[in-house]
Order: structure tokens, then sequence, then C-alpha cells
């Protein structure tokens, strides 16, 4: 994810025009043959780079994963018809978040990055256009099957599975020509071969299997699936761009026993999870928190409050020590025996919270440098990013609130007003050139 440096080339006009008026009134104005053959380009420009795919993929789920959620909870709230899933809803949401929305991102980025961190030679299109039509074909098949389709719905997750096998056989290939010995390699590989397991349980359930086994891929796609790579990535990328911004006056810190000391409480957590052990979680979830926030003060985020690209990567890894600290609170509660609880609390600021903020920060810092753009954070970013902040305490409040299933709507859609702007600057970035005139 490290950014390409700023061409010294000033934008021209018409850049400036795109990046400051609406879309439309440039579309309006722009003759049909432009446009047809904008259009009949759009492919070849999608496919130029794994990023710019995956990333318009994961753009688009963010609004096609909340969008069906939030109208699943105001019909329930509001007494309107909708097509009933054909898996219970809430696991559904779990599940496609998890296994969809986000991964298309982190598929866009290992692809791109994963030969850069070995040395070795960029993939072709032959290696991540296939993960893209199966992934992403598949999401969206299987959102079209939680319309009341369980047929198609099944056909969905045959081709994610199908596109997140192949990248793991492209991936897979250059770890083993490096001899599996870039550690933050091997840790984000491990991951996504348990998120393919966890993505196998959910389709093994959707064909007959045990409720156990959707269950169990919930659990997988948080501790073994996102956490594992979020951290390992923020590892190995946060010290390093800031120690590049702020200069000779910040001490990088990324320690050899941080991954591996990681991994044994995070597969504790998800060991205890899936032997149905909550109030055990503390065991593994209180040194967690302490982990976090012992990585987090020694990035110095103090010293990294700007640039604003800079600031937001330290201010969403905060959430990481508050969430494991909610977890741990949640386990100790249930180790008393106490009446008080605070329900989904702890699962929301990790995911809201912690992968929501990070995403915003890191994808906005990919998309700036990729494209050509100057490495700030610019209105709409900045706008999205506290949004969201206002949505994760939302969604918390939701679990405290005594009408809970109206919170629940309303932090359902306040993501959507948090994310659309984001997403339709995001889209039209990855679907025009790079201003710099650079391929990729």
């Amino acid at each position: 994810m490290i950014a390409e440096p700023l061409s010294p080339r000033f934008p021209n006009a018409r850049t400036i025009q795109a990046e400051n008026v609406n879309i439309g009134f440039i579309l309006e104005f722009s003759s049909h043959d432009e446009a047809t053959s904008r259009l009949a380009d759009l492919p070849a420009l999608l496919a130029s780079a794994p990023h710019r795919m995956m990333f318009f993929a994961g753009a688009s789920a963010i609004i096609v994963s909340m969008l069906w959620w939030a109208c699943v909870l105001a019909g329930g709230y509001y007494g309107f018809a909708v097509p009933e899933a054909p898996v219970p809803p809430g696991w559904a949401h779990a599940v496609f978040t998890q296994y969809g929305m986000l991964p298309f991102f982190i598929f866009g980025f290992l692809l791109t990055v994963f030969p850069r961190w070995m040395a070795q030679p960029a993939l072709t299109q032959r290696h991540y256009v296939p993960v893209f039509l199966g992934v992403f074909g598949g999401y969206l098949m299987t959102h079209v099957g939680l319309l009341d389709n369980k047929p198609l719905l099944l056909v969905g997750l045959l081709m994610m599975l199908a596109g997140w096998a192949y990248a793991l056989s492209v991936l897979g290939r250059i770890l083993v020509r490096n001899g599996a010995r870039d550690r933050t390699a091997l840790s984000c590989f491990s991951a996504l071969a348990l998120g393919f397991c966890g993505l196998a349980a959910f389709a093994a359930f959707v064909f007959g299997g045990s409720a156990e086994l959707a269950q169990a891929a919930i659990k997988i796609g948080t501790f073994g699936l996102l956490l594992p790579i979020y951290f390992t990535v923020i590892h190995r990328m946060l010290p390093f761009f800031s120690a590049s911004a702020i200069g000779p006056g910040y001490r990088m810190v990324k320690p050899a026993w941080s991954l591996p000391v990681f991994w044994l409480l995070a597969l504790t957590h998800l060991g205890l999870e899936l032997a149905h052990r909550p109030q055990w979680l503390w065991l593994a979830d209180a040194p967690l928190a302490l982990f976090f926030l012992i990585h987090w003060l020694r990035w110095q985020p103090w010293k990294c409050m700007r640039p604003g690209l800079l600031a937001v990567l330290h201010l969403a890894a905060a959430w990481l020590p508050i969430a494991l600290g909610l977890y741990a609170m949640q386990s100790l509660l249930l180790f008393s025996d106490s009446a008080i609880s605070i329900g989904r609390a702890p699962v929301h600021a990790l995911t809201v919270g912690f992968f929501g903020s990070m995403l915003v920060a890191m994808v906005t810092r990919v998309t700036q440098g990729h494209s050509g753009r100057p490495l700030e954070m610019g209105r709409i970013p900045w706008l999205t990013f506290i949004l969201l902040q206002a949505v994760v305490l939302i969604r918390l409040f939701a679990e405290l609130a005594q009408n809970m299933a109206l919170w629940l709507v309303i932090a359902a859609f306040a993501w959507l007003l948090a994310f659309l702007p984001w997403v339709i600057r995001s889209i039209w970035i990855f679907t025009t050139p790079r201003i710099d005139g650079k391929p990729g």
C-alpha cells in the first residue's frame, strides 16, 4: 500500500473540474461519442491494475451490503414487506460484510503488494481478473439470492469460493518462491486461508449443514480473517508511513515478536468462541487490549496528527484497544454472572469502529497515490471519516437504548449517509484514468 510519489505535473483545468463538480454535470456536457468511448474503454481501464477493479468492487459493496441490511431492519421495524432471505438475515449480514464487502479491498491490496514485498514481478491480468469475476460476480449473485432465491445464493457462494481459491493459488505461488520468509505476507496468507475455510463453512450451512457452521463462519471472519490481516498490515505500514511523514524525529516500532504473540492471542479467542466459552474470553481479550494499547502508544500518535492522511490511520487504530477492552469487559461480566450486558457493542466497536475507520484511512491513501493525486485527505474523505465515528457511537448506543430496533435502523442508514459521498468519489476515480497520465 505504498503510494507512488506525486507527479510534479500540475493537473490541468479539466482535471480540477472533474474533482470539484458533480459527475452528472460533466457527463451532461460530454459528447455522445466521448461517453460511448469511455464506456467501451471501462473494462480495460478497470483491469489495468488489481487495486482498480477490486476497490471498485469494494466501494460498490459498501452500499449494496448495507442497503440490503438497512431495508431488512426498516422493514422489520416499520412493518413493510422485504423479500425473505433463505438464511437468517443477521447471519447473512455478518457473513457478506466480512467475506464480501471488506475482502475486496484486501484482495486489491495484497494482489498489488505481495510481489513488491518479495521483490517479484507484478501480477498480470490473468492472475487477478479471475479473482474479481469470481468473488465480485458471486457476491452480487448472493445478494440477488438473498431476495428469496436460494439457488442463486448457493451459486453465488460457489463463485465466491472459486475466486477466493484462485487468489490463494496466485498469492501462494509468490509466497513459495519467497520461501515464506516474509512474515507479513505469511501472516496475511494464513488469514486468507482461514477466511476461505470460514466462507466454505457458511456455504456448507446453506447447502443444508448444521447452524453451527454458520456461527463458526461469523466468528472466523472476525478473529481469523479480518483482524489478523488488518493488524498485520498496519504493523508493517503504519510505522513506515509515520516515519516517512515525520522524518528523523520519529522512531519506527514494529517488533518481530508482535505477529506471533498476536496470532497466539487471536487464535485463543477464536478457539474459546468456537468452544462456546464466552465467559473465558477475557483470558485472551484483556491481554489483546493491552497488546494493542502498547503498540498504539509506541507508534506515538501525538506526533502524527499531521498530515491528515497520517492522522486518520492513528485515530482509526485507537479503536483496537477500545474494542478489545469492551470484549474483555463483556466476558468478565459473564464470568461474574452479572445481570449487566453490553450486547454486541464489542463486535461493532471492532467492525464499524476499527475496520470501517481504517478502511477509509488506508483506501483513501492508496486511491490518492495510485491515481496521481496529492497525498492529502480532502474534504469528502474527512467528512466520511468523521461521520463514521458518529455511526459507531450510534451503533454502540443502540445496545443500551430502550428502542433498540429503531436505533439499529438509524445506524444502518447513517452508515449509508456517511459513506455515499466517499463511494461516489472513489468510483469516479477508479473508473477514470490517472490524472498524471501514467498507466495503472
